[in-house]
This record gives C-alpha cells, sequence and structure tokens, in this order.
C-alpha cells in the first residue's frame, strides 16, 4: 500500500464497498454483459484508475508506475514462461516425439480404467505441467475417445482429473505468479506452496479413486487397487519432497512422469482379472509399437526440461545473480520515474534478468531438441514460435491487464480496505476462503488470473483473523484449481476437441456435482486447518 489511508470515507463499510467495484465489476462483465475477458480488464483497468485516483487518492506517478509494472511482469516472467511451454510442446509435436509418447502410454494396458489412470490423470497433470491453457484436456480426452471412451464421459473425465493439477500448470504459474504481487506479509511462491502440502496431496490421493469409480464403480477400484497405488504413491512422495525443497515448477511434471512409469511397471507383473472395456464388441484399437530407444528419444524434450529447471530453481544458481554473485552484473534494477513515494521512500522498481527465468530453461530445453531433431530446423521452429504468439498474445495482454489492476488496488490500498472489510467475518472466513478461488477462476477460466486478483485480498485478511496468508493464498489456489473443471473456458475446449460443439450445458451438469463436492470439502478442511495454522 502506497497511500496514507484505506479508509477514505472513515467508513470502513463504504470504504470496503467502493473498493470492490473493480472486482465486482470485472467478474459483472465476463457473465452478465458477457464481454471477452480483454474487455472485460481493460475496462475493469480503467475504472480501477479512476477509483485509485480520485478516492483514495494515489498519486498519478505511482498509478502509472503500478500499470507500467502489471504490464512487465505480465510479460516477464509470466508471459515468457506460456510462450516458450506451448513453443515446446509445438516443437515436439512436430518432430514427431509427441505421437510417440502417446503410444508410449496407450501400450501398457488394454484394460480402460488403467488407460484412464494413464492418460486421464497421470499424462493430463503432466501436459498441465509443461503447456497448460487447456492443452491437456484437449489432448487427453481425444485420447480417451481413440482407445474407445464416449466423447462426453472422456472430456467430463479429463475435466475431474486436472483439478488436482490445475494448481500448478504451465511451470507452476498460478503459485509462480504470487513473488510478483507484493502480497501482504511478503508471502512467497514457495511459502504457498509448502502450505498447500497440507491439502493438494489429499486431492491427488483422492481422485485417482474417484476416476475408477465414475467408469467402473467400487468393483472397478478392487480391481485395479494395484494400479492406483501405483498412480498415487509416486504422485504423492515426489508431490510432497518437491514442494517443501524446491518449489512449484516441477510439480506436475516430475510426478505424473514418476507415476506413469510405476504403473507401466506394475502393468507389466499385474492386469485386472477382469478385462474392463466400455464396449466389448468394438474391434481392439491397434497402437503402434516402439522400440525403447525411440521411447527414450520423444520422452527426452521433457526430460531435458526437467533437469534444467532443476538446475534454473537451484539456491547455489539463483546466488550467480544477486549482489555479490558471479554474474550479479546481467541483473539490471532501475526504478520507475515519478514513483518515489512517502510510504516506502524508494521508487517502485523493475528487475531484468533473462538468464535467470524459467522460460529461458524452457527456451534451451526447445533449443536442444531442434538440434537432436531431423524433421525441424530452426526455421521451422521460428514459425511454430509465430504459431504459439498468435495464440497467446490476446491471453497474454490480459494477464498483463489483470496484473496492472492487482498492482493498482494494492498500492492505492484498494486491497487492504476489502481486507478490513472481509475480515469483520471473523474467524469463519477461511471456511469461505475457497469459494473466493472457485468464483474467481469460474469467471476468468485461469488460476493465475485468479490469484492476481484475489491472493492479495486472501494475504491482507489472514492477520486480521488470525490464520496463516500463505494457507489463504493456498486455499484461492486449490479452489480455482478445483473450479477449471466447470470454467466455462475449460468447457469450451473440451467440448471442441470432442466434437460435441453445442452440449456445453450437458458437459457442464456432468462435472458440476463433482467440483462442487470437492469445493464444500475444501471449505471444510480450510477451516480445520486455519484453527491449527498461525
Amino acid at each position: 500500500m502506497l497511500v496514507q489511508s484505506f479508509d477514505p470515507f472513515q467508513n470502513l463499510a463504504l470504504s470496503a464497498l467502493v473498493a470492490s467495484i473493480p472486482i465486482v465489476l470485472f467478474l459483472l462483465c465476463l457473465t452478465v454483459f458477457k464481454m471477452k475477458g480483454i474487455y472485460a480488464a481493460l475496462t475493469t483497468l480503467v475504472v480501477t484508475v479512476v477509483i485509485a485516483l480520485s478516492v483514495f487518492k494515489l498519486p498519478i506517478g505511482i498509478a502509472t508506475g503500478g500499470v507500467i509494472e502489471g504490464f512487465y511482469q505480465g510479460i516477464l516472467p509470466i508471459g515468457f514462461i506460456v510462450m516458450m511451454a506451448v513453443w515446446l510442446y509445438k516443437v515436439t509435436v512436430a518432430t514427431g516425439q509427441f505421437s510417440v509418447i502417446q503410444d508410449s502410454i496407450t501400450t501398457i494396458s488394454e484394460d480402460q480404467r488403467i488407460q484412464l489412470l494413464l492418460i486421464g490423470f497421470c499424462f493430463n497433470a503432466f501436459l498441465e505441467g509443461v503447456a497448460g491453457f487447456g492443452v491437456p484436456i484437449a489432448i487427453c480426452a481425444v485420447l480417451l475417445i481413440q482407445l474407445g471412451f464416449e466423447p462426453l464421459k472422456a472430456a467430463m473425465l479429463c475435466l475431474v482429473a486436472n483439478g488436482a493439477a490445475g494448481a500448478y500448470g504451465a511451470i507452476g504459474l498460478p503459485v509462480a505468479v504470487v513473488d510478483t504481487l507484493k502480497l501482504h506479509g511478503d508471502i512467497t511462491a514457495l511459502e504457498v506452496t509448502r502450505s498447500l502440502i497440507t491439502s493438494l496431496p489429499i486431492l491427488t490421493i483422492f481422485l485417482p479413486f474417484l476416476l475408477v469409480f465414475i467408469l467402473d464403480g467400487f468393483k472397478g477400484i478392487r480391481e485395479t487397487l494395484p494400479a492406483i497405488l501405483a498412480t498415487v504413491i509416486p504422485f504423492v512422495i515426489l508431490q510432497v519432497i518437491l514442494s517443501y525443497f524446491q518449489g512449484p515448477e516441477l510439480i506436475d511434471i516430475l510426478p505424473p512422469l514418476a507415476s506413469m512409469g510405476v504403473l507401466a511397471v506394475v502393468s507389466k507383473k499385474f492386469q485386472p482379472k477382469n478385462i474392463f472395456r466400455l464396449h466389448t464388441d468394438e474391434p481392439k484399437v491397434e497402437v503402434k509399437h516402439h522400440s525403447a530407444k525411440e521411447i527414450l528419444y520423444a520422452w527426452s524434450p521433457f526430460g531435458i526440461l526437467t533437469i534444467l529447471v532443476l538446475i534454473w530453481s537451484t539456491k547455489a544458481f539463483k546466488g550467480l545473480f544477486i549482489e555479490g554473485g558471479a554474474l550479479s552484473f546481467l541483473t539490471l534494477q532501475f526504478g520507475i520515474p515519478g514513483t518515489m513515494n512517502d510510504v516506502s521512500h524508494q521508487p517502485i522498481t523493475l528487475t531484468f534478468n533473462l538468464l535467470n527465468q524459467t522460460g529461458t530453461a524452457l527456451l534451451i530445453a526447445g533449443v536442444i531438441t531442434i538440434l537432436l531433431s531431423k524433421q525441424v530446423n530452426f526455421k521451422r521452429a521460428g514459425e511454430l514460435l509465430g504459431e504459439a504468439f498468435k495464440e497467446l498474445w490476446l491471453p497474454i495482454l490480459t494477464i498483463c491487464l489483470i496484473l496492472a489492476i492487482a498492482k493498482l488496488t494494492t498500492y492505492g490500498g484498494l486491497t487492504a480496505a476489502m481486507g478490513e472489510g472481509i475480515a469483520k467475518t471473523g474467524a469463519i472466513f477461511p471456511f469461505l476462503s475457497p469459494i473466493l478461488g472457485w468464483i474467481g477462476v469460474f469467471m476468468t477460466g485461469s488460476v493465475v488470473n485468479n490469484n492476481a486478483l484475489f491472493a492479495p485480498i486472501q494475504a491482507s485478511v489472514a492477520p486480521q483473523v488470525g490464520t496463516s496468508g500463505a494457507l489463504l493464498v493456498g486455499a484461492n489456489t486449490a479452489g480455482g484449481a478445483i473450479a477449471k473443471m466447470i470454467s466455462p473456458q475449460s468447457i469450451a475446449i473440451a467440448t471442441a476437441a470432442v466434437k460435441q460443439v453445442g452440449k456445453e450445458s450437458q458437459l457442464l451438469k456432468m462435472a458440476l456435482k463433482y467440483s462442487v463436492g470437492l469445493l464444500v470439502v475444501w471449505c471444510i478442511w480450510t477451516f480445520i486447518l486455519s484453527m491449527i495454522i498461525h
């Protein structure tokens, strides 16, 4: 907060009400007025500027600096990561490696319950980690259809399965964005990731059981229990280890890879007594088999990426760029003119260092993949980058606008006013905390955008109700991930992928009960944790 007071009316209820106008307006623009995300964000930004300047008396220089900072961080690191992640995925498709990856998964078992675990859960989570933005739901649903699943049911199963992965999509961006928000209490992405250890692994354990139950009831769970455990155990163990020691970047990459590997090994020794097929009269789907060398090469881009991200996230590597480090000269910091203020006694500062960005690790992985490929040269890779830019420039611009709104509401004291007002709900607020995230993602379709909008409010409320800010920001993230399975954006992607456009309401109805049920459980669990964690 870079203003002297968050209560310009000397009436907290009225100040909080006025401060909430941008958030309410944004949600109304998306729902009632049916505006596209980019126009909703632009309209909200204009209104936020007016309120911050005229009501909360934010100096125009700081307001301008906040908008610049929001746009800058929307491009670097967020936009850079998104662009490079989707580009790397496109490169692997063009090299033919991705089709081999698909084949290597589908040949593990003929039982459709195990195929659902492999593709709907593990591969879905993996694709969420390396690309996000609807890619996993579209690809996995189509794969399941090719294996004999009904189109709408395949889409629904992939949407439900994605509920565990949404919190760490696109190299952990939904949580990593926390480091750009300057939250109350200096909450970091690593702290939020650690707080999620108390909750997300529970969802990771539960969802494979739920998926098999949806497909084949309790009988299916009994018959595939070894396969379910082979999926859950390595996933959860690695998820907890990475959450505590490394951060959000690899949580949707290494655990699902490990689960697929363990499940593949277990499936060689164990196959259910009764091989389950939805339609027994359908001919067996022929899938091309590949040599171990071909499979290893196909997976190599993501193995390289994992190694690079691990290096990039180590303290030793990060230490190279801090003051006194060997590569500190590559880190440039510059204050935005006109943003010196009486509260922090320093200007708004932007930091530039391209080498230590996670997006650079993705770029290097892509370059190595091209060098190892005979099918794709750098000219073709450039064309693929152009395709990615055409697909993503609008979502990235929307993220920039939302981050600009977040900066203005934080610097102008709007977030503090809303936090103080919401804190009047008292100790019951942690119960409501996941609902805020659920609403945010249902409206925006993005856990990143949801955290940019609501994480500052969650962090501001936490000390007022006597609980952990990281816990509430984590609850906001988890609530958002649960909402991804029913957000209009996800539903639209899923129906388009399975060629069922026009049946969006039917798919929403199929997935809604699972999303709402999980949300209720999450609200209760967050409330319990809030009484333990302070």
